[in-house]
């Protein structure tokens, strides 16, 4: 992948301000100017208001079933020149398919948000989700999986800044199944460039080192998520959480999932004491940046959730989006290298 450097008088001015004297409670950067660079992939989820375990369509918040190409088009505008307003430095968006969105009539409309997306200069990751009814951490049918992704290929197959994410959280899968379903993939479709695959690790895609170590995928980037709120840890506790969850694969890692609580009003540039979010979104970004690691937050935009960056108001052309924690944006943009 590419890197891009700050210009010198970036580097300079950052170098001066890195090493000037701490202030209490600020969680500051602890990479030095040599190390900032911004990542390939920079972006944040776009979600169904309903989670994105749906039986039938995924629509993300602020779309609706009824609306036709030009009105998603319209929509979708609106929500990108927002979102790039909002969260400056992003240069990507995830968004969810299933095999109804994709073989039904609603594809029709939905594609709009892929174009308005890249004309936006926005990459877009797409994943696929199971359905709410099955839920079970594996592909629902095997031959609607491969007629969507045939679907998606002949229409963005040629396109550089669509990346396809083969499975959502496949937890179902042992590490050997879940091989063989992705060797499967890379067979099918192997005319799709394996920097453009992202290969989601075991469990709830939380480990990418048995799929990382595999040969038959050495090309292709993994797909990382981590929730582990289970246990209370540090912030040094939560970096090296991270770390062990890509290993020796930090090259080829893309987070695509994390998150904490962000319409509650925690300060995550503030100490994190013994606040579990705080220090995990602290943490985070600081293992994201000193690894140049591409992030894309969980959820930038989905009504109702409480991890929700943006907030979403009025429709049409009267869309408005804003900022639900402007502390958790400065961290989500430390982890991109800003």
């Amino acid at each position: 992948m590419s890197i891009k450097k700050y210009s010198l008088a970036i580097a300079l001015m950052v170098s001066l301000w890195s090493c000037s004297k701490k202030t209490d409670g600020i969680a500051e950067p602890v990479i030095g100017p040599s190390n900032l660079v911004h990542p390939l992939i920079a972006g944040i989820n776009w979600a169904d208001a309903r989670d994105n375990f749906v039986d039938g369509w995924v629509i993300p918040s602020g779309l609706d079933a009824g609306d036709n190409y030009a009105i998603v088009a319209q929509k979708s505008a609106r929500i990108y020149d927002g979102i790039i307003t909002n969260l400056p430095g992003i240069n990507a968006i995830r968004l969810p398919v299933n095999p109804p969105s994709v073989t039904e009539r609603w594809w029709e409309a939905y594609q709009a948000t892929i174009d308005l997306a890249l004309a936006k200069k926005l990459k877009v990751i797409l994943c696929c989700w199971e359905s709410s009814k099955n839920k079970d951490g594996m592909i629902d049918d095997m031959d609607a999986f491969w007629k969507m992704w045939t679907v998606i290929l002949n229409k963005y197959g040629q396109q550089s800044e669509v990346y396809i994410e083969v499975i959502n959280e496949p937890y179902g899968y042992s590490l050997s199944q879940l091989g063989s379903v992705y060797e499967q993939f890379l067979s099918k479709f192997s005319n799709l460039a394996p920097n453009r695959i992202l290969l989601s690790g075991t469990g709830y895609s939380e480990d990418v080192n048995g799929i990382g170590a595999d040969i038959r995928f050495k090309d292709c980037f993994l797909a990382l998520h981590n929730y582990a709120f289970w246990n209370t840890r540090t912030q040094s506790d939560w970096e090296n959480n991270w770390r062990s969850r890509y290993g020796a694969y930090v090259s080829r890692t893309i987070i695509t999932e994390f998150g904490a609580g962000m319409t509650t009003g925690k300060n995550y540039t503030g100490p994190a004491g013994n606040d579990n979010e705080i220090a995990y979104v602290i943490g985070s970004t600081n293992v994201f940046r000193s690894g140049n690691l591409s992030s894309v937050y969980w959820p930038g935009i989905r009504d109702g959730d409480t991890y929700a960056l943006l907030n979403k108001t009025g429709n049409g052309d009267d869309i408005k989006l804003s900022v639900t924690n402007s502390s958790g944006v400065s961290r989500l943009r430390f982890g991109w290298g800003y």
